[in-house]
């Protein structure tokens, strides 16, 4: 198929879809970071900067994917849902489609649009598919099942005029066991930069990796390694934690600082993922009907659904397609480059936070946390009172 890929970022529908053998014909992303690494990394490919003044799609276009702008469907966004001045440059994506029924859409965003709204920011992007004769299906899946040390799950949609959706998402479906918390055996990634109202805990694994923080700064994962040591997750390893090739993103310093590939990284779709998805473009599975649940038009929408042209119906299916269990985390961070220790500012901060939350943290974390305060030279705060200590949920 020939793509357009529409708030592209830094490619990683696209390049996925390379290695399933599709081409791309259009890119489309308003940032200027952005634009350097996709003019570097598809050479020869048109770009546009903004979508609101792309009349149509190139005649030859078959295939649209957009993993449209999230801050107001984010949980940690302003929840504006779809009329959100961001969010609501979905209204392009259908504009364009009002103009040519590209036979194709692949759309992803963030499972919070799911429960936005009462489920009604997700049934109004499907009903507007439905208006222009589109089958549609929508799954939930988490990048970890595809061989990545990252908890990332994302709602990925297909919809289509000439092919079963649910052939493409809803064919495979293999279940793999997350590992619970040990510390002393394990890497558990967390992110230092929170640690009042969440965490962020993954074993084995890193939290979602996200392009800003609620203290305002590049927000990479901290890592609690299995010898006591906090160590800082660097941008190479956050690369390839998405599926990328370490310094993807280094064209993006050719107009902006460094820190500023951080936020790439955190809001591309992984590699990985896309390609699964182009593969079943080419080749569709067999849906299992034996799997639909009734559909409910009201409360937060399922998170699995497909629309077979009469009837839309609730999935019974899991967040891993294809069951991949990722290396350790470990392998990850070793590769290319060194980890650093998580230093005594962004230690000693993060355990102040702790000691104001309400947070359940593991039993032997907070001591692990003041340990390596200690060991970097830091003071460790005084505890607070101990009905204030409680043990770590993941969030």
């Amino acid at each position: 198929m020939n793509a357009a890929g529409l708030f592209a970022g830094i490619g990683g529908f696209e390049l996925g879809l390379h290695q399933a053998g599709h081409r791309t014909a259009l890119l489309c992303d308003v940032l200027p970071a952005a634009q350097a690494v996709l003019k570097a990394r598809f050479p020869g490919v048109e770009y546009r900067s903004d979508i609101t003044s792309l009349r149509s799609l190139p005649a030859d276009v078959d295939l649209v994917c957009a993993g449209f702008p999230c801050q107001d469907l984010s949980q940690a966004g302003r929840t504006a849902g779809l009329e959100g001045e961001r969010s609501g440059l979905i209204g392009e994506v259908f504009r364009l489609l009002s103009r040519r029924r590209v036979p194709t859409v692949v759309l992803e965003n963030v499972p919070f649009m799911l429960q936005l709204s009462g489920g009604n920011a997700m049934r109004a992007i499907n009903d507007e598919f439905e208006r222009r004769g589109y089958r549609w299906a929508y799954r939930v899946v988490d990048s970890y099942g595809f061989g990545l040390a990252q908890r990332r799950e994302r709602v990925f949609l297909v919809a289509s005029r000439v092919l079963d959706p649910a052939a493409v998402l809803m064919s495979d479906d293999r279940p793999i066991a997350r590992p619970a918390t040990s510390l002393g055996n394990l890497p558990h990634g967390f992110y230092w930069t929170e640690g009042l109202g969440g965490l962020g805990w993954a074993v084995d694994a890193v939290p979602t990796l996200k392009n800003g923080s609620t203290i305002g700064i590049a927000s990479p994962p901290a890592v609690l390694m299995p010898d006591g040591s906090l160590l800082r997750l660097g941008l190479q390893a956050s690369e390839r934690l998405q599926g990328f090739d370490a310094d993807w993103t280094l064209p993006a310093e050719q107009v902006g600082r460094r820190s500023s590939r951080w936020g790439l990284v955190g809001s591309a779709v992984s590699v990985p993922v896309a390609r699964w998805i182009g593969r079943r473009l080419v080749e569709p599975g067999c849906y299992d009907t034996a799997r639909d649940r009734p559909y409910s038009v009201s409360g937060k929408a399922p998170r699995a659904a497909r629309y077979d042209g009469r009837v839309r119906h609730a999935v019974d299916i899991g967040v891993d397609p294809l069951g991949i269990e990722p290396p350790s985390l470990r392998h990850f961070m070793a590769n290319p480059e060194p980890p650093e220790l998580l230093s005594l500012k962004a230690t000693r901060g993060f355990l102040e936070r702790t000691r104001r939350a309400k947070l359940r943290f593991a039993p032997g974390f907070i001591d692990a946390v003041e340990r390596h305060l200690m060991a970097i030279g830091g003071e460790v705060p005084a505890r607070p009172a101990p009905s204030r200590q409680l043990a770590l949920l993941p969030s």
